[in-house]
């Protein structure tokens, strides 16, 4: 299948164009205009800005966002990837870290430091990997939350 707004060729079961982000189904006309009407800005654009701040900005392009399918994707994907990233962080480097201080365990604290770098570095590397990608139009899911994403992005 070829995407009428810029030529790419797509799978035949997509719903959204890999290149530019254009939802299938829709003409091209309707598709810009869908998806630029609540926030003003092109739909690549919103989707890189739904992860900048990573599940904060997913939520404010969640609710400024109406129409675009392609921004609130983005929007669910950053919100679900970085604020179960974050908890976890929270757990492994707060709680985990805590126990071993109160109960002198060097062992248990190290291994919640190294946890937690860990963790860190997964989520700088998605946030760069999900920003260039939403920013090209690609609409790129991460297993299991882009499917999700995808289900509530279609939703309204």
């Amino acid at each position: 299948m070829f995407c009428s707004k810029c030529g790419a060729e797509n799978p035949e079961e997509a719903k959204f164009c890999s290149k530019c982000g254009a939802e299938f189904g829709v003409s091209a006309q309707s598709s810009k205009t869908s998806s630029e009407a609540s926030t003003g800005l092109s739909p690549n654009v919103a989707g890189l800005l739904c992860y900048v701040l990573g599940w904060v900005s997913g939520i404010v392009f969640l609710v400024i966002e109406k129409k675009s399918k392609f921004v609130k994707f983005h929007a669910w994907q950053s919100i679900m990837t970085f604020g179960v990233l974050t908890i976890v962080q929270i757990i492994v480097s707060g709680i985990l870290a805590a126990i071993g201080a109160a109960t002198f365990s060097f062992g248990l604290i190290a291994v919640a430091g190294v946890l937690g770098t860990i963790i860190w570095v997964l989520m700088v590397v998605l946030w760069i990997i999900l920003m260039i990608q939403a920013g090209t139009g690609k609409m790129w899911k991460l297993p299991w939350v882009g499917d999700w994403a995808e289900k509530q992005a279609n939703k309204a």
